[in-house]
């Protein structure tokens, strides 16, 4: 029966102790990383409180101009209505497409009774989020609007929602745009040289700037007589106060 030596017991030791060394290390660095990641998060939360924070404390007011008032959208319903409701929004805004579908018929039915003046008003809000998409569509809207009337617009508007886009993509072609403003009735050699080379692009930036300029920063934004709807908790919840508020 053979025994181990002095100096391969001392070797052992040694390898004992550098793996206890070495586990050690790594139990200091993995709570360092810990620590650093969780100083991280937390400076984060703070920024982002802070941001929202201010942006809920410096947020102004809604003065924007009178439904049939302002030149970057398109009307439906008799100017002399009772009510008025404004639309601020973004082609590719999901929270205005859900919006559009929830309120769409209802609005169009109670501007045909005479009963409100609805004014929608795209813009572009979110291209630095998302890519040049808003102000394709925007622009595809301004084209069809220019070339092919007001209610060829709000036919193509309608059908931009129904076949809009996630934000994440992937999103609708040049051609694509074309083909649905011919299948909103306009004449597809009135429309495609202006939505294939942005013709209406200075109108986007315009709609855009007029946004702003009435106060507008998140989409949608909905006027009731004048006055910004807030307070809602849903976006079925806005709808359902837009159409009590002028039925």
């Amino acid at each position: 029966m053979s025994s181990k030596s002095p100096s391969s017991s001392k070797a052992a030791a040694r390898a004992a102790k550098a793996a206890e060394l070495r586990a050690a290390q790594e139990r200091a660095e993995k709570r360092r990383r810990l620590l650093m990641i969780g100083g991280v998060i937390a400076v984060f939360v703070l920024i982002v409180g802070t941001a929202v924070a201010v942006t809920l404390l410096s947020r102004e007011d809604v003065e924007a101009p009178a439904a049939g008032e302002n030149e970057y959208g398109v009307t439906i319903g008799d100017p002399d209505a009772p009510h008025e409701v404004v639309i601020y929004e973004d082609f590719v805004c999901p929270f205005c497409g859900q919006l559009e579908a929830a309120t769409r018929e209802e609005l169009a039915d109670l501007a045909a009774e005479g009963k409100v003046l609805v004014d929608y008003r795209p813009f572009d809000l979110l291209s630095g989020v998302v890519g040049d998409y808003p102000i394709r569509a925007t622009n595809a809207f301004a084209v069809v609007l220019e070339e092919s009337g007001a209610e060829v617009a709000k036919e193509f508007h309608d059908l931009l929602y129904e076949e809009q886009p996630s934000e994440s993509g992937p999103f609708p072609s040049d051609d694509d745009l074309v083909d649905l403003a011919v299948e909103a009735g306009a004449e597809e050699a009135d429309v495609r040289e202006g939505i294939e080379s942005l013709a209406m692009e200075d109108w986007v930036t315009k709609a855009t700037e007029a946004a702003a300029d009435a106060n507008v920063s998140s989409t949608p934004t909905v006027l009731i007589d004048g006055e910004e709807l807030t307070g809602y908790r849903s976006v079925e919840d806005l709808a359902d106060q837009i159409l009590e508020a002028v039925e």
